[in-house]
């Protein structure tokens, strides 16, 4: 019985096939015409990457015995006939689990066991270290074997009161939170600190994520799941008891964790079979769950709609049982809409954008070296049809004027050398402003200020300046590689008006979106700062696993803006190399062909329609790109769901292209949109009766 969710997250998966395959197939066009150059590579590369593993992020959370193993269970792993998670009575998920499918690991349960804490490293750092995990084998298939190995979950430990504290479990301050302390003095603590699931199912194949995080402790304990896990989730579904409505602990984890307005949130108010009375009416305990959603609402002040009242227990029963009329009666499916119909078109938006963005500036930049490559065949076909009837002596002045022109073109490369120069010296200065040195200096005065100072009294200031600081390292960044822009393009209008290039700066990279990042961190690590949460960073080692957790988030920030500043850079200066390399062969070609004239009389005509031929290719190369681009955008554009209704337009037979000499093959450069229509114009300003073309850097002319 597939759920809404399902549905969509199957729907979405169909159509990023669709795109990918169309993308795929224009990048292979692209590829073979030598028109794809590093940066278009990594853009697709990048695309395709995000096509097929863009994920979908759901945090469950919620205090111990609120069955929110179980509404997991329901919604997403009904269809294995089973329960897929631990949900019994009591204490289940001890640790925090991450159900996630990734094809190149086996089917696994991973356990990071709870003493890496004290080592001070954050969840980040020990991803990537397999001998910090234990691995416990998973089969699919086996019901009685999973539900074996996947109740390691909820193993739990006894530890003195020393190492408690040592772990973040036990605080002075807070007894409220602490757990109960066993007549021998120990006291029970989660054996893990986070336990990651590779398991096979289609949904986690389509790329969702979901994560289970129980209760106070586990969240406040762990600095990761409020700092990194939850800010990144698309959704979280806050779990509440229908028949406690929203408890002490509930609005602790509420206001500390989820409150933040960035965060996509749905509240569910499980097990309304619990308020089932055999002496109340229907109708009255209907009105008993109606005003439990309407105060929950009220104390949480989220609007109405996004107050789910269900039985998670009847649902995943229902489900097991192929029963449509009992699932509809524990009241899941509407809450299964809201995720659907809220998140998903949201995940599509933005991968139509990015698939749009990219297929455009592939097609803008192809269009542009294309039209750059006409520019030369048409120069080539002006100069060779001007020799009919020439004398020898005429191709020889022509054969001195190529050799006089090549030697003045190769005057620019001492110029380029220089624009290289200062450019790899500005990028190095602008990069350097976002390096981690930077982001150390910054985060060591931040400890600085704060270090020694009771109950973070002006921690909060302190934090608020650091953030402040860094979007001023980003703004310099950004008006640096503005100054970058303006040198190349004053430079680049002189080498393509005396060299004949066709150079061309892209606009600089904006910032705003890591701007945007610093805001969200400023708003989810401000709060420890407060005065409610002091206790917490006085415990050991969670300042430590603070700061570390910090410095990795900001690291990521800031090395993702220096990549694409860098790309940037090298986008432009990378189009130098192939515009240099494509007149050196340009000409070798007019070289060649003007020898093979005047070493054979019949020769001139051959060329002539070989060259002829090599514009009627490029003119059908044009035309072929367009046509797979447009599909491409008509495929991202489409919903999903519909990308079988999809019919393609018909990509034009190629025009063979000819075959060249040695050292003339056709070559890309580099450079940004020009209108298609533009491309496919004729050169008819060229005079094909000039039969004495004017000089070099005024023939070109600047494209």
């Amino acid at each position: 019985m597939k759920t809404h969710i399902s549905r969509h997250l199957d729907a979405l998966a169909g159509w990023r096939a669709a795109v990918d395959k169309r993308v795929q197939s224009l990048a292979g066009l692209l590829g073979e015409s030598d028109l794809l150059d590093d940066a278009a590579n990594a853009q697709i590369t990048a695309l395709r990457e995000r096509l097929a593993s863009d994920k979908l992020v759901l945090a469950f959370v919620a205090e111990f015995s609120r069955g929110k193993s179980e509404l997991i269970n329901a919604i997403f792993f009904a269809d294995a006939g089973r329960r897929v998670l631990p949900a019994t009575p009591g204490r289940t998920t001890m640790c925090p689990v991450e159900l996630r499918h990734d094809p190149e690991l086996p089917p696994r349960l991973s356990l990071l066991p709870i003493e890496t804490r004290l080592r001070g490293l954050s969840l980040a750092e020990l991803r990537g270290r397999e001998e910090a995990w234990d691995h416990v084998p998973l089969e699919p298939r086996n019901p009685q074997a999973l539900t074996q190995a996947l109740s390691a979950v909820t193993r739990t430990q006894r530890v003195d009161l020393e190492q408690a504290v040592a772990l973040g479990f036990w605080n002075e301050q807070q007894p409220e939170d602490n757990p109960p302390r066993g007549a021998d003095g120990l006291v029970e603590v989660p054996a893990w600190r986070h336990a990651l699931i590779n398991y096979p199912h289609p949904l986690l194949e389509r790329g969702l994520v979901v994560i289970d995080t129980p209760g106070l402790n586990a969240i406040g304990a762990e600095p990761e799941l409020t700092l990194g896990l939850l800010p990144t989730a698309h959704a979280v579904v806050f779990v509440l008891a229908a028949d406690t409505g929203v408890t002490r602990t509930d609005l602790a984890i509420w206001r500390e964790h989820l409150g933040g307005a960035s965060l996509e949130r749905f509240v569910v108010l499980n097990k309304i079979d619990t308020l089932v009375d055999p002496l109340a009416t229907a109708g009255e305990v209907a009105e008993q769950i109606e005003h439990q959603r309407l105060l929950t609402a009220g104390t949480l002040q989220i609007p109405l709609t996004r107050v789910f009242a269900l039985s998670a227990r009847d649902a995943l029963s229902a489900r097991v049982g192929h029963d449509a009329e009992a699932v509809t009666a524990s009241r899941v499916p509407p809450l299964e809409r809201a995720l659907a119909q809220e998140l998903m078109p949201r995940r599509h938006e933005l991968l139509v954008a990015a698939a749009v963005t990219v297929v455009q500036q592939l097609l803008a930049g192809a269009l542009h070296r294309l039209n750059d490559r006409r520019r030369h065949t048409a120069e080539q076909l002006i100069e060779l049809r001007g020799l009919r009837g020439k004398s020898s002596g005429k191709l020889a002045r022509m054969l001195d004027r190529v050799e006089a022109e090549a030697a003045e073109f190769e005057r620019c490369t001492a110029r380029l050398a220089a624009l290289r120069s200062v450019q790899m010296r500005q990028l190095r200065e602008m990069t350097a402003r976002l390096s981690n040195d930077t982001l150390r200096r910054e985060v060591a005065l931040l400890q600085a200020q704060t270090a020694g100072r009771p109950f973070n009294m002006g921690g909060k200031a302190a934090f608020s300046g650091l953030i402040e600081r860094l979007r001023g390292v980003l703004t310099a960044a950004e008006r640096q590689a503005d100054e970058m822009r303006q040198m190349l393009e004053a430079s680049f209008v002189q080498l393509n008006t005396e060299f004949g290039f066709a150079l061309v700066v892209g606009p600089t990279p904006g910032m705003d979106a890591y701007r945007r990042e610093l805001t969200l961190i400023e708003d989810n690590y401000g709060r420890y700062f407060g005065i409610h949460q002091a206790w917490r960073m006085a415990q050991p080692g969670f300042a430590e696993q603070f700061r570390r957790m910090l410095l990795s988030k900001l690291r990521v920030i800031f090395e993702n803006a220096g990549a694409e500043l860098e790309l940037w850079s090298k986008a432009s200066s990378g189009q130098i190399e192939m515009q240099l390399r494509e007149r050196r062969r340009g000409f070798a070609r007019r070289r060649e062909s003007l020898e093979r004239v005047q070493n054979a009389a019949g020769e001139l005509e051959l060329r002539i329609a070989e060259v002829q031929q090599q514009e009627d290719h490029l003119v059908s190369l044009i035309g072929r790109i367009e046509v797979l681009a447009a599909n491409a955008v008509t495929a991202a554009r489409c919903p999903p769901g519909e990308e079988d209704m999809l019919v393609d337009a018909l990509v034009p037979a190629p025009v063979a292209a000819p075959s060249l000499a040695p050292g003339a093959a056709a070559l890309s450069t580099t450079a940004l949109p020009m209108a298609a229509a533009e491309s496919r114009r004729s050169l008819t300003s060229l005079d094909e009766g000039d039969l004495d073309p004017p000089p070099f850097a005024t023939r070109q002319g600047v494209a």
